[in-house]
């Protein structure tokens, strides 16, 4: 039970939807979302593949405990190879979408192929059909949804579409759900542009069973009076949401500012939690609304977020008055400190910008915080940008972006290839900071060693949602190691990127993992599905995840070579802070990383450890 036992496989360039039964003996090894989807990606696709070609293929997937009351059970991935990275991508996002396709009796969904002209899938619980976008084509990710929602008279169809960016091929376009909740990193809505599929509609009503009710109650319950309980997952995420964050790492000296040029952001108070709580000196209202919940989530770390209606970006444009998704912690670090712009509400519109024509906030802001650095050094100049005085901290210069970029136009659709492309167009690789082509999140290895090696390994490409280790080293979860040493860190980043990899299979927000751990975890799939699981097997199917994308990058043509850093965090020691003289130590770690994975000293998995694994 807990696993719908189904998926749907669209074929856009036939223009057929057929209904297929799940592989169980896969979803045992696998479990779901990341995993099983994963397999079945791997399986189909070759390793070769261009990633906006006919022959790619794109699978929205959810988890067993998606869609029942598990606390966070709402989460679905999509899965595809990631048009930024050639990497294999899974870009898992919250809000209502993933539950809505689990409640109309869905594992997944295969996308293949391209459609002549823009469709959208529409599902009603086991009725599935592909239905002409061309009028939603060219307009914003709000407007979709609203205009599919309005169509078939339904405010309760969840939608997950693109913008414009992601029809114009911008490399870092994401697929956006219920107006702000996001499958975000990679470039999985250029993908799902290349396909001429504009969105993802769904209603399900089928509800989703599990194997011992009673049990499965008692176990969901104990679980969230565990996230109750915790001072992160009860108290800190509700109250300030993830932006809790941008001072205390900030105070850590581990804040990448000035496109990694420094560590610590003097304007990082003005952008932070406690700035958005503040009422502003011009109305007396905060930029923080409220907080919000995603589908079944106690935690409720979710922002809205107002601007000053006198602010230079929506003075004379009403649209953008309303409350819409505020700032998260990663967006507000790529569009202030990578960028050097502590203007609040500048920073809000352009979120707001992203998540309405559907850009990675977090590519965008590095990426523009590169071209910054390239501006600043005169190596492109106002004749490149149109005009654009690209320096650090120009507030106006980001808002314009964030509109040119959302549309693919102008300087906006070179900000569109990523740092990577960017800066290789230029003669200038080294500013780009990213590893396999997607650009740092907010944490600077400087300062947090594990997180160094952490992006070095990540299988997406620099990534913090694949190993947390700035839960160990800078908050204590599960326990308290030192930030600036790499001695075991190595065990560290292993033990979390299997974790991570079984939390996100399971159908559950990571943020759990603040308070949970798979002895949680276990016994609410034991009690929902088919089959026993423990702990011990939520490990291994963890670790056989994170092999089985090792695999597939390295046959896609990625080596140990790949698993690095940009030099600047290398060579160029940190300025300010407690990491002050201090370079990231990768060469100290990467090496027992890769014995403590039981691979080559190259990186390649080796024999045993695929036998093992039953790769």
């Amino acid at each position: 039970m807990a696993w719908a036992k189904q998926l749907l496989r669209v074929d856009l360039t036939k223009g057929t939807c057929t209904n297929e039964a799940l592989n169980m003996e896969w979803a045992q090894s696998y479990l779901g979302q990341r995993g099983l989807a994963t397999k079945y990606y791997v399986e189909e696709c070759d390793p070769k593949v261009d990633a906006l070609s006919l022959d790619n293929k794109m699978i929205m997937a959810t988890g067993p405990l998606t869609g029942t009351c598990a606390s966070t059970a709402g989460r679905y991935s999509v899965i595809t190879k990631g048009a930024l990275t050639g990497a294999i991508a899974c870009s898992n996002s919250g809000g209502f979408f993933g539950n809505e396709m689990k409640n109309a009796g869905y594992d997944m969904i295969i996308f293949e192929g391209a459609s002549k002209s823009p469709v959208y899938l529409m599902i009603e619980n086991d009725s599935a059909q592909l239905l002409d976008a061309s009028e939603y084509w060219g307009q914003t990710v709000w407007d979709t949804e609203e205009g599919i929602k309005d169509k078939h008279g339904d405010a309760q169809i969840r939608v997950a579409s693109i913008g414009v960016a992601g029809e114009q091929g911008v490399k870092f376009a994401c697929i956006v759900n219920d107006m702000d909740r996001a499958a975000g990193r990679s470039g999985v809505g250029t993908v799902m542009g290349s396909k001429n599929l504009k969105a993802v509609a769904i209603r399900g009503t089928k509800g989703v069973a599990v194997n011992d009710p009673g049990a499965f109650i008692a176990a969901a319950n104990a679980g969230k009076a565990v996230l109750a309980e915790n001072a992160v997952t009860g108290q800190g995420l509700p109250a300030f949401g993830t932006q809790v964050l941008m001072n205390v790492i900030n105070e850590t000296g581990s804040l990448p500012t000035h496109n990694h040029r420094d560590v610590q952001f003097d304007g990082a108070n003005n952008i932070s939690a406690e700035a958005m709580a503040e009422p502003r000196a011009s109305d007396g209202k905060p930029n923080l609304v409220t907080n919000a919940a995603c589908f079944g989530c106690t935690i409720a770390c979710g922002r809205v977020s107002t601007i000053d209606r006198e602010h230079y970006t929506v003075k004379d444009r009403p649209e953008y008055q309303k409350a819409s998704g505020g700032l998260e912690y990663e967006a507000a670090w790529a569009l202030g400190a990578a960028t050097g712009i502590d203007d609040l509400d500048a920073l809000t519109f352009a979120n707001f910008i992203c998540n309405e024509q559907g850009i990675d906030p977090i590519s965008f802001g590095a990426t523009v915080g590169a071209a910054m650095e390239m501006f600043e050094d005169g190596v492109i100049t106002d004749k490149d940008t149109g005009g654009i005085d690209l320096k650090f901290g120009n507030a106006q210069a980001l808002t314009e972006l964030a509109e040119l970029t959302g549309r693919g136009e102008g300087f906006g659709a070179e900000i569109g290839l990523g740092s990577k492309l960017l800066c290789e167009k230029h003669g200038k690789p080294e500013l780009s900071m990213s590893v396999k082509g997607q650009e740092f999140p907010a944490y600077d290895s400087r300062g947090i060693q594990g997180m160094g090696l952490t992006y070095a390994t990540s299988n997406r490409g620099a990534c913090h949602l694949r190993s947390y280790t700035v839960a160990s080293e800078v908050l204590g979860i599960p326990e308290k190691t030192d930030p600036l040493e790499t001695d075991g860190k190595a065990g560290l980043v292993k033990a979390f990127q299997d974790a991570t990899a079984a939390f996100d299979s399971a159908g559950l927000c990571i943020f759990t993992s603040f308070a949970w751990t798979l002895d949680d975890v276990a016994p609410q799939l034991d009690a929902a599905c088919d089959g026993e699981w423990t702990t011990d097997k939520l490990l291994e199917v963890g670790e056989r995840i994170w092999n089985l994308e090792r695999k597939y990058n390295m046959d896609a043509g990625f080596t140990g070579k790949d698993d690095n850093l940009p030099a600047r965090l290398l060579k160029d020691a940190a300025k300010t802070g407690p990491a002050e003289g201090k370079t990231c130590g990768l060469d100290k770690m990467l090496p027992e990383y890769y014995e403590v994975r039981g691979w080559t000293p190259d990186g390649v998995p080796s024999n045993e450890t695929l036998d093992r694994l039953a790769l």
